[in-house]
């Protein structure tokens, strides 16, 4: 079946915000939506303090979201804390890299990047193993960085500074994509959460990484389309190669 409109379990790209996706629609014709398949809920200053980290302590924070960013500098602000001008800052890609200008001076001597996953990250973090690094993170996080750090002895603590909750998408409950594309586990639990007699149907479904691949596949669904993989390094090229293909002719 040809494949005519996507959902992207995505926020919707800001305005001027250059976006692959819609590049692609573009250039397909396609439908393209955005929407959260998650919710982002802020740990309060006074219900963090629990955790009994200071943030000052560490020399390097490790940032793998965009959520991580606002919410490491929404308790620093809370709590008053003002983070040494030296302090490293390891973010999984460019884009969340960039995104640090929102909050802090960015220079090339204090903040590295991964190309988009967390192996990309730990390869440059392993460079740097004299730092003490703080990761500030959701409550639902892979082990991937965790489990390196232990493995290395690195000086590191996680912060749960935000909680990762399912959206709410009664609204899309008579809404039918060709494709369905999940970044996360997390993403699988709120689909069942909001449709618990969800079938897969003629729709396919797009799954970044290996730990939302496992996701769906417990989920007893169909994986149509992966990313990463040596032929497609990003999602938005797994995407154009098979809608090529099957909309070819």
């Amino acid at each position: 079946m040809k494949v005519k409109s996507i959902l992207i379990s995505q926020p919707k790209p800001t305005e001027g915000e250059r976006s692959p996706y819609l590049e692609l629609a573009k250039k397909l014709n396609l439908k393209v939506d955005f929407r959260p398949f998650i919710t982002i809920e802020p740990i309060p200053a006074k219900e963090f303090k629990s955790q009994k980290i200071n943030f000052t302590d560490f020399t390097a924070i490790i940032l793998n979201s965009r959520n991580a960013v606002d919410n490491f500098f929404r308790l620093c602000a809370d709590m008053k804390i003002e983070m040494a001008p030296d302090t490293k800052y390891f973010c999984i890609n460019e884009g969340t890299a960039n995104y640090l200008q929102k909050y802090i001076q960015v220079r090339k001597r204090k903040v590295f990047h991964g190309k988009g996953t967390e192996t990309d990250l730990l390869d440059v973090i392993k460079n740097h193993p004299s730092e003490k690094f703080l990761f500030p993170c959701s409550n639902v996080r892979k082990n991937v960085i965790p489990s390196f750090m232990a493995k290395k002895k690195f000086f590191f603590k996680e912060a749960i500074s935000y909680h990762t909750l399912s959206a709410d998408l009664s609204d899309l409950s008579d809404v039918k994509y060709d494709i369905l594309v999940f970044f996360s586990p997390v993403d699988i639990k709120s689909l069942f959460d909001n449709f618990p007699d969800f079938i897969q149907d003629n729709t396919r479904i797009a799954a970044f990484g290996s730990a939302t691949g496992k996701a769906i596949e417990d989920a007893k669904l169909t994986i149509n389309i992966s990313a990463p993989t040596p032929a497609a390094p990003s999602m938005v090229m797994a995407l154009e190669q098979y809608i090529i293909k099957v909309n070819k002719g």
